[in-house]
Parts: structure tokens; C-alpha cells; sequence
């Protein structure tokens, strides 16, 4: 197998020129340049973090249109996804915007959402994950997913992490852009340090979450 040399500039070309024409035929004619640009550093690049993360899933890229309203049959970004538990671990993609790293949990649906909302309103637990999260944020990570408007079930408005509990996903990370470093080997030491910074996160979701049945109903 390979080693990780960088994202090459013409995987973000194929995205830029996939964006404008998402179809069987551009797919065809440009797929060699999908699996040498795109694809095969994926697999090198995960390859060389699975000793210390472990297994990733690299998405398909195909997109599931059987519901959809759009129909495009093709995803404009690549990602790979380390898995921690259910839904939650660790992520990179690359796109027509560049390299973005992340982490957490984008999907906490039933009793798994209502662990980590308890852990959360819990105030010693709480706390430790608004310490984790500042500290985060200071080194340049971005906190997103998607929130509630309103107040969860169960939790009072003035609770003081009621932004937190409104979260229905929790993900750190950072973009990189079209940095010259993405096109480099040192991208690789870049993603493992972020994901190292990361796992104080993941870790505290891991133990929100212990014991939670995977098809666990909501109880809120």
C-alpha cells in the first residue's frame, strides 16, 4: 500500500467540476481520476491512523436519491468516518471548499440523546464537557450540529448549559482550506493531532452513553 503523500490538487478540481455537472456521463469519463486523487489517498491516509484510532469507514460515493427531491446521483465531498460508538467518533473530508476535521456526534436519536442531555445537565459532568468544549474552542476548533430552538423537554429555559441541551448534534472542527499543507504529507501528523485533540470529546460522549441499548426508545 501507498503512504499518505497529501490530497492532490486535482482531487479538488474533480469536485469543483463535479459540482457543475453531477451526471453518469462526467462520473464515466473522469472516474480514473476519482480513484487515484480521491479514493486511493483516503485509503492510505486511514490506513496510517488506524493503529491508533481505528477502523474507518471511507463513504460511498453515491448518493441515496430514492427519497430525494435532488436527484443528483453523485456526492461533491469524500469523507471517512472513525466510529467510537453509535453515531459518534471521528471525521475528515475533503470537498470543493478544501480539508475540514472534525469530531463528536451527529446523531443521537431515542435514549442516546437523552444520556448525553443528562450528562449535560448533570453538574459535574456538565461541566466537565463545557471545560472541554472552551478549551477547544480557544485552540480553533469551531462547535456546530444541529440545535432545538426551543427549550427540550424536561429541562428548565435558564438551565446554565441550556445551549448545550438544546444541541441535537455536537461537532468540533476545523477547516483548512486550500492550504498549501493539504496537498503535503505533513497533512497526515495535522489530522492525527486534531484528532487527538478531539478525543477528550469523544471520549466524555463514550461514557455519557455507556450502556445505552443501540435500539434504546426515547424516553423524553
Amino acid at each position: 500500500m501507498s503512504s499518505f503523500t497529501g490530497f492532490p490538487v486535482a482531487a479538488l478540481d474533480f469536485y469543483d467540476d463535479l459540482e457543475m455537472d453531477n451526471t453518469k456521463s462526467f462520473w464515466e469519463a473522469h472516474k480514473a481520476v476519482y480513484d487515484e486523487s480521491v479514493r486511493q489517498p483516503f485509503i492510505a491516509l486511514t490506513a496510517a491512523l488506524e493503529p491508533e484510532f481505528g477502523k474507518a469507514k471511507i463513504f460511498r460515493p453515491y448518493r441515496d436519491v430514492r427519497f430525494a427531491k435532488d436527484k443528483t446521483p453523485y456526492k461533491t465531498h469524500q469523507g471517512a468516518f472513525v466510529a467510537a460508538g453509535p453515531a459518534m467518533g471521528w471525521y475528515v473530508e475533503l470537498s470543493p471548499r478544501g480539508v475540514r476535521v472534525g469530531g463528536g456526534f451527529y446523531e443521537a436519536s431515542g435514549a442516546r440523546l437523552a444520556a448525553i442531555r443528562d450528562a449535560i445537565a448533570d453538574d459535574r459532568t456538565g461541566r466537565t464537557l463545557r471545560r472541554t468544549l472552551t478549551t477547544l474552542e480557544k485552540a480553533g476548533y469551531e462547535l456546530g450540529g444541529d440545535r432545538l430552538k426551543t427549550t427540550p423537554r424536561g429541562y428548565d429555559a435558564d438551565h446554565p448549559r441550556i445551549e448545550l441541551l438544546r444541541h441535537k448534534q455536537v461537532i468540533l472542527g476545523r477547516s483548512y482550506g486550500f492550504e498549501k499543507v493539504i496537498h503535503t504529507p505533513a497533512m497526515l501528523t495535522i489530522i492525527r493531532d486534531d484528532w487527538r485533540a478531539l478525543r477528550p470529546l469523544v471520549t466524555w460522549l463514550q461514557r455519557a452513553v455507556a450502556g445505552v441499548p443501540e435500539d434504546a426508545r426515547d424516553r423524553r
